[in-house]
Order: C-alpha cells, then structure tokens, then sequence
C-alpha cells in the first residue's frame, strides 16, 4: 500500500495513544455489564452462565462472546482478581478500568486488519477511495464514544463483520466469508438483522451457478452448510444438550423490553411516539380518543413497555413484517445482480430497514448501517449524497449518550471535525456517476448538514444558558427529531440510488 499516507497502521497507534488517555472518562453502566459477564464466565460453571441473576445485568450475548469474556477473565485475574467475584456489583478498581478500557483497544486489532485487508483486495484503481473509507472507519466517532467512554466492543465486533463483507469479494475466500458471519451471529445476535443480505448472496453466488440459478453447486452447498452447522453447533450445542434452549433464547430475545429502547433512537418509532405525544395536545380539537393511562405511563420513549396516547399500538409482530419487507425488497437487485457492491448496498440496506422499523433498537444500531454504507460510500457521488446525511445524523444520534460536562467538547470537537474532515475529502475523491444525480437529495444533504452546527450548539449550550433546568426534554427531542429525519432521509435516498444504478 505504497503511496498511501497517513497509513492504517500510523493511524490505529495514535488513536489508541489518544483513547488512553480518556481511560478516566465517563463510563456507563455497559461497564458494568461487562464487569459482570466477566466474574459470571470465571466464576460459575458453563451450565449456570444464562440462570446468574446476582446483578440486574444477566448475560443476554450468545455463547461464543460469554467464550470471549471467559477468555478475557483469565488475564483479568492477574489486574485485580476482585473484579471477577460475581457478588462484588458495581467494582470498578483503577485496576479493573484499565484492564477493561485496554481490552477495547487491543480487541480493535481486528478491525484494523480487517480494513487493511479492504484496502488490499480493492481495485488498484480505486485504492485511495478504499484507503479513506477505511480511515474513517477506524476513527470513526461513533466507536469513540461507544466504546471507549460509554463501553462496548463494537470495533472488534465490526472488525469481524468488516472482514466477512471483505472476504465476499472472491469466489475462492467466499466460503470463509460465510462461516465467518455465522461466528459473527454466535457474538453478537444483533447482526442477524443482516443475515437476509449474506443469504441471497452467498446463494446465488456461491451456491448456484452464475450462469443459470436453475443449476446447484452441490459441493459449494455442502462446504457451506457444514461449516454454518458446526459453528452454531460449537456455540449452541453445549446448551441444548444441557437442555437450556428455552432459557438461553428468553436472554437473547427480551421482546418484554418494549417497543422503544430510547426515545432519542433516531427510527420510525421514535417520530411515531413524538406525533403521538403532539397529538395529545391537538386531540381535543381534532375529536381523537386519548388514553389517559398512556399519557401517565413512566415508561413512555424509555426501556419498558411502550404506550401510545393516541395512535394505535405497535406489535413486535407488525416491526417484524416492516422490517423483512423493506429487506425483501432491497435483496431483488442482489438477486438478479450478485455483484459485491450490489451485495454491500443490500447489506447497509438491511441495516436501514432493521434501525428504522425494529422492534427495541438501541441507538448504538445506527453503526449497522454507517459501517457497510462506508465501504461503498466513494462508489460515486450519487452514493456519497445519500450517505452525508447519515453520517451527521447519525453521529449526532449518539451525543445524549455522553451527558456529563466533562465529555462534551470531546464528543462535539472530535465529530465536528471528523465530518469536516471526511466529509471534504469524500467529496474530492468521489467520481462522477454516469447516472444523473438526485437533486432533491442533494439540496436535503446540504439543508440539512447546514443545520447540525447551530443544532449542536443550541442543544449542548444555549439552551441550558437560557432556560436552565427548565424544558429539559427540548434537547434531546430536536437531536432526536433532527436525526431521524436524516436517518429516513438517507435511506430514502439510497434506495433510490441503488435501485437506479
């Protein structure tokens, strides 16, 4: 990778210089979470890992990553053994801050090697677009602020998808791409959001014939369907022998939790409940019925079951339908067309639909479709115009997960600059396309990235400078607000893009 400078390498040590030092920065209660996953997988058998409720915060990950805190456990013995006592709740020694904060970082490996990988297998022609993209993804914002403030493993799990999407390209690793994403699931069983997208793919690519979808690769289909079955095999098996199915699927899949996870997730339900909450004062008007009880309801826009005023209630039925949809519909091109761009896009797709409409998205979801959308992003600029708006909405999205004082120019400078960096340099690199470009879309992006700045400003100072503890909620509704409308404007946007293209 001659020629390319600043080099992926260069880049990951001084983000990791930078991220060490904010070891002492506000950490949520995921910190916690982990701590607890850590001294449950250390401490008690593997038979009892799912039924330890000591801390309010069970294990609800899939096997292999209750394997990957079990492994981590070992190492965090020689930090400070304390940390790994499962009565020991809320421990978080200087000690045990470092070992955990270190972790982050050193897992992060993967995603490093994943990119270079990228940037390795791309087109020669295109080497500088892939270099950037990968750029932005290792000093992403958004896994500054989840995982190395508020606390999760993001970059090594997107390390691992980025390697799967990347393995893809070729006919001689696609195998490997596969059994990697099914690891993948065994993680983290967020990313079966995506799995619609790798089906259609890795079928007609790699088990049925290019020439004709009528004739079967029946070796390819066995490779794959061994492999896919030893690796849920190796994570589920233990368990179902134990006879733990039930009890390990109820972990992984609360549907108690409520429709919305936090009422600043920028999706469909959140402008769902802010409609809602407006018509409660325009219903007398508009002679519309009102739930009383709705409108007292403590859980409204926050974990928990969620009630609507006004509107009709929503179902994980109904966010199930919507979601495979609008994946149904973005897996046709991919279908006619498997092609690896034509597989990203169905890929970032997948994302949208699962964020936009699913049933209790955490707003850390957004990177489902930030991430993959990355890769593709410098395809031309028709693309990049779809993709603008995301990556402001996006990681402005994530700002109310920060919010103590001390963490808010970190946040707000560190992604400022982020977008204006990246954004500029995508707008240069990116080519034209033979296509016309959307203008509506084009005239949104810019509308819409003009009014971040000021919106930032307004949420993060003015308003507290002004109304003080009054109004309180008035932030968090315009970023949640604001981003959603972006996040839907985007998706939009691309759905055009990529079905024109």
């Amino acid at each position: 990778m001659a020629g390319l400078y600043p080099t992926i390498t260069q880049c990951a040590v001084v983000a990791a210089a930078f991220k060490t030092l904010l070891f002492p920065a506000y950490k949520s209660t995921d910190f916690e979470v982990h701590r607890n996953w850590l001294a449950i997988t250390y401490s008690l058998p593997l038979q009892k890992w799912y039924y330890e409720n000591t801390s309010e915060w069970t294990l609800d990950y899939p096997p292999f990553f209750a394997h990957f805190e079990s492994f981590l456990s070992r190492f965090a013995q020689y930090a400070d053994r304390r940390m790994l006592e499962v009565q020991n709740l809320g421990y978080d020694s200087w000690q045990t801050l470092c070992f955990q904060r270190m972790t982050v970082i050193i897992t992060e490996l993967v995603l490093v090697y994943a990119l270079q990988k990228f940037v390795r297998t791309s087109p020669f022609t295109s080497k500088h677009h892939s270099h950037a993209a990968a750029l932005s993804i290792l000093l992403s914002p958004g896994l500054l602020i989840i995982d190395h403030i508020h606390f999760q493993y993001n970059g090594f799990l997107y390390g691992v998808l980025v390697l799967s999407l990347v393995l893809a390209r070729k006919q001689s690793t696609m195998l490997w791409s596969g059994i990697l994403f099914a690891v993948l699931l065994c993680l983290k069983h967020i990313y079966l959001y995506l799995a619609p997208a790798y089906f259609a793919y890795l079928l007609r690519a790699y088990c049925l014939s290019q020439k004709s979808v009528f004739r079967i690769r029946l070796y390819n289909c066995i490779k794959l369907g061994t492999g896919l079955a030893i690796m849920f095999g190796l994570a589920f098996g233990p368990f179902i022998y134990l006879g733990q199915s039930d009890q390990l699927l109820s972990r992984l899949f609360p549907f108690s939790r409520g429709l919305c996870h936090a009422y600043w997730a920028p999706n469909v339900w959140a402008m769902y409940s802010f409609v809602d909450r407006v018509l409660i004062y325009a219903a007398p008007r508009l002679g519309l019925r009102v739930n009383r009880a709705a409108i007292n309801s403590v859980t409204r826009g926050l974990i928990g079951d969620t009630s609507f005023a006004v509107l009709p209630e929503i179902s994980p039925r109904t966010t199930f339908i919507l979601t495979l949809g609008f994946q149904l519909i973005s897996l046709l091109k991919l279908t006619v067309q498997p092609s690896w761009d034509a597989f990203i896009g169905a890929v970032t797709l997948c994302g949208y639909a699962s964020f936009l409409f699913g049933w209790h998205v955490h707003e850390k979801a957004i990177l489902l479709v930030i991430i993959p959308f990355s890769l593709v992003a410098l395809k031309n600029r028709r693309y990049l115009g779809a993709f603008r708006p995301l990556a402001v909405a996006g990681h402005v999205s994530l700002f109310p997960l920060l919010f103590t004082a001390a963490e808010f120019p970190i946040k707000t400078i560190y992604t400022i600059f982020w977008l204006v960096l990246f954004l500029i340099a995508f707008d240069r690199l990116a080519p034209p396309s033979d296509r016309p470009r959307v203008f509506l879309l084009d005239r949104f992006s810019l509308l819409y990235i003009t009014i971040a700045v000021p919106l930032i400003v307004y949420c993060s100072l003015v308003h507290g400078l002004v109304f003080g503890q009054k109004l309180e909620f008035l932030p968090l509704m315009f970023i949640s607000s604001y981003s959603a409308v972006g996040v839907f404007g985007s998706w939009v946007g691309f759905m055009v893009v990529y079905f024109t293209s």
